[in-house]
């Protein structure tokens, strides 16, 4: 049996068809959450550096010990490809710091457009990390197939191994950046849901 009474049940529904505020945020918050994110994406730049300077170093070391003019290029391209992304990380994924006066409204559009940026960058990852790195070890494969002296019985499914590894590398690469790419859009929606509400 339902004892709610007809004006009880208005009340519920009038409660139960408010508008919930919502996520609420300060200006101390928001540059709390761009200084730690800033200090990641400066991690990440200084840590993919870091490795890229590791392969330059190793492969400049192997273009000085090779005689084979096809190595020499694939190495040179590894080399120019690596350059190209830490070019490309620097100039389109370096974090811009939030002024220091800025209101909540700008602190919020600030913020928005540098997850933005790094999103876009993220999504992009095929064009400025992977792609450049393809051309030299493409070549470096071939150079490999030529230079086989033959004591590989199965020559050819050594090298497609080989290309196999480095195509899952990238491919898993490639989904590694696009869920961050993800996790960055919702960061956004939040912005914008914020941006609404204010």
């Amino acid at each position: 049996m339902n004892s709610e009474s007809s004006e009880d049940r208005q009340i519920r529904e009038l409660w139960q068809s408010q508008k919930t505020e919502g996520v609420r945020m300060s200006v101390e918050q928001i540059r709390l959450s761009a200084g730690k994110f800033q200090r990641r994406i400066g991690w990440r730049n200084a840590r993919e550096s870091g490795a890229a300077l590791v392969v330059v170093l190793f492969f400049a070391f192997e273009l000085t010990r090779t005689d084979d003019l096809l190595a020499r290029i694939g190495f040179s391209l590894i080399i120019a490809g690596m350059s190209y992304m830490v070019w490309q990380l620097y100039s389109r994924g370096s974090w811009r710091r939030l002024p220091g006066d800025a209101g909540l409204s700008s602190c919020i559009e600030f913020q928005r457009r540098e997850l933005e940026r790094q999103r876009d960058l993220l999504r992009s990852v095929w064009r400025w990390y992977l792609g450049p790195m393809i051309p030299g070890l493409a070549v470096l494969i071939v150079a490999f197939a030529r230079t086989n002296p033959g004591h590989l019985k199965h020559f050819e499914l050594v090298i497609t191994v080989y290309a196999l590894v480095i195509a899952a590398a990238f491919v898993g690469i490639a989904k590694l950046n696009e869920r961050a790419a993800r996790r960055l859009q919702r960061q956004i929606d939040q912005l914008n849901e914020l941006s609404r509400q204010g």
